[in-house]
């Protein structure tokens, strides 16, 4: 049996104040989740659960199912190997996107994680724009971003200096850190960042080394790597989403990489991360100012001036219209369900009358 306490998996004194703990329920972590059965820890150790079928029928939004890092309330003994879920705690953070495709809706990546670390490989991958895209939805769920350059040994110092200067240059504040996990440069800035009890995610498109990262932090093989193709970037492996708990206390999430990375309900953060750019537009003579040539616009200006880059500026200007029409969309849908229900119970209702 495995000696855990609450705290060595991220329990901390905001759930404590936001939960009234039900005596009759037993706290446990997501650490996994495999269709429709979890894997979950607390401290007795990890067991088998699902959700209960009661919670299922009161919540149908995708977003308040269960993922990993989720606290939750489970009905189990001691002695049993397998819990019902009854409920979700409150989130003290969360990562979402848009569902990949053409459905409009949400997609839970973790919750409650402290830090997510963005993983771009300096070698094929390094990109700004999409760059920004990650820190917008790392904002929006109220985590603390850094930014991992990887691959470090695969590009030359001018190279890697030039994509630093980039990221400086568009106002980008989070800190950086450059690593290889070959030559294991940086590795050691990145492990003495790692606190025992705190929640660390990796996030960043398929091949980029996360999954070989966290198996250094491991000390063994837990996540399956694939071999370095010819052009010098991995063949992503990971299949699912799990929280692994490290020799020195610190709780890691590997993800599978995005493909597709659409934004949902994220205009705030938007607003928020382009800050230098939405307090330049109240400085425009006229409110309802398009930035696109009009007399007294400040954007403008600091466009021609060169304070803010015409590609960050294209590049707020696609997130916030992509953000803008997708939480449109996912409103419009969330309506036809209301409606559709409301049609089922009065069906129901009529009958039984």
């Amino acid at each position: 049996m495995e000696n855990n306490t609450l705290n060595d998996w991220g329990w901390n004194s905001w759930f404590e104040q936001k939960t009234q703990q039900n005596t009759a329920h037993t706290l446990a972590r997501v650490v996994a989740v495999d269709r429709e059965q979890l894997l979950l820890v607390d401290q007795s150790g990890h067991f088998r659960g699902r959700m209960a079928g009661s919670y299922l029928h009161r919540h149908s939004l995708v977003r308040d199912m269960p993922c990993v890092g989720d606290w939750v309330h489970v009905d189990r003994q001691p002695e049993d190997g397998f819990g019902i879920v009854q409920g979700l705690l409150d989130r003290q953070t969360s990562l979402f996107r848009k569902s990949a495709g053409n459905n409009v809706d949400y997609q839970m990546i973790a919750s409650n994680v402290d830090v997510v670390f963005i993983v771009q490989s300096c070698h094929f991958d390094f990109n700004l724009n999409r760059l920004e895209r990650y820190l917008v939805m790392v904002s929006e769920g109220g985590a603390d971003p850094v930014i991992l350059l990887s691959k470090t040994d695969l590009v030359t110092p001018d190279v890697l200096s030039s994509q630093l200067e980039s990221i400086q240059s568009a106002g980008i504040v989070a800190p950086v850190i450059t690593l290889s996990n070959v030559t294991r440069n940086g590795v050691d800035e990145l492990e003495a960042m790692l606190l025992p009890g705190r929640t660390y995610c990796f996030v960043g498109s398929s091949g980029v080394g996360k999954s070989t990262l966290i198996n250094g932090l491991t000390g063994r093989a837990m996540q399956e790597t694939g071999q370095v193709s010819a052009t010098g970037e991995g063949r992503h492996t990971t299949v699912r989403r799990e929280l692994i708990r490290l020799a020195g206390g610190a709780l890691v999430i590997d993800n599978p990489g995005m493909r597709e990375f659409g934004i949902l309900g994220s205009e705030n953060s938007v607003s928020d991360y382009f800050s230098d750019i939405t307090d330049l537009a109240a400085d425009c003579r006229y409110r309802d100012c398009t930035h696109s040539g009009e007399p007294g616009c400040a954007i403008s200006e600091a466009l021609d001036s060169g304070d803010i880059s015409q590609e960050r500026f294209e590049n707020y200007l696609k997130l916030k219209s992509e953000s803008e029409f997708h939480q449109m969309t996912y409103a419009e849908k969330r309506k036809k369900d209301r409606d559709f229900g409301r049609f089922v119970k009065s069906v129901k209702k009529s009958f039984k009358g």
